[in-house]
């Protein structure tokens, strides 16, 4: 859980920086070479500029387009969900696999490595669930900023007020809730124990994110809000977190 919490922050870093790539501040247009303006910021860009056509706002529009995504990659937040889900409940055995091999001799722990990955096997556990859906939307989320801020410089394109906040300006508003969004994503997903990464990373990822949203252009933070909204409905149908208050 301490490789996964490292994951998540050096993924937090490698997004701040992709940010700042060279283009982020020129004009977007279909004939924008390279890969990643052809495949990834372009198409993004096209989509939200669709829907803005379909529903008259770029915030309606980037909610539709964040609504899409999510859907698209469902499948794997609901496998990431249960995945946590299930590393939850063998944990009373892996701790007692951690006293049986509490030596920290290279055999022993060698020991403890094969029946820990033998324990996971066996409860239908895969540790790489958990991070697979991360990898997936971060280019996404990357290739968001980059639409919004080229979107921004291109005269084509006034992506204008939602809700009294102007898109491509940063918004305390919208970072808030941002966060306390991620805030309820935690903790209406599986009970974190006496796990101290686990706490750790309750505190820090909402932080992360009002901190990510307070200089970042508010469409990226109406994506986050509305992303997590999703993730609150699947730990809501698949946890039952209620029922675990109550247990």
């Amino acid at each position: 859980m301490k490789k996964k919490l490292w994951v998540l922050l050096t993924l937090a870093v490698a997004t701040l920086a992709l940010a700042g790539c060279t283009e982020f501040d020129q004009p977007i247009s279909a004939e924008s070479e390279g890969f990643w303006n052809s495949f990834i910021v372009w198409p993004l860009v096209s989509l939200i500029d669709m829907f803005e056509g379909w529903l008259g706002t770029f915030g309606l529009a980037i909610i539709a387009v964040t609504i899409i995504i999510r859907l698209i990659i469902l499948p794997l937040m609901v496998k990431q969900t249960k995945s946590a889900k299930q590393m939850q409940e063998i944990q009373p055995k892996l701790k007692e696999l951690q006293a049986k091999y509490s030596s920290k001799d290279a055999q022993t722990q060698q020991q403890y490595q094969q029946e820990m990955m033998k324990l996971m096997q066996e409860s239908g556990v895969n540790p790489l669930a958990g991070c697979l859906p991360i990898f997936i939307q971060m280019p996404i989320l990357i290739g968001f900023y980059h639409a919004i801020s080229r979107m921004n410089v291109t005269p084509a394109y006034d992506l204008g007020y939602f809700l009294g906040v102007h898109l491509a300006e940063p918004s305390l508003i919208f970072a808030l809730l941002a966060g306390i969004m991620q805030l309820v994503v935690i903790l209406t997903g599986p009970p974190m124990g006496d796990n101290p990464q686990m706490k750790m990373m309750m505190y820090i990822m909402p932080v992360m994110i009002v901190g990510f949203g307070a200089f970042l252009p508010a469409a990226l933070s109406l994506y986050w809000i509305v992303g997590n909204i999703f993730s609150i409905g699947q730990n809501l149908v698949i946890h039952k977190p209620w029922l675990q208050k109550k247990a």
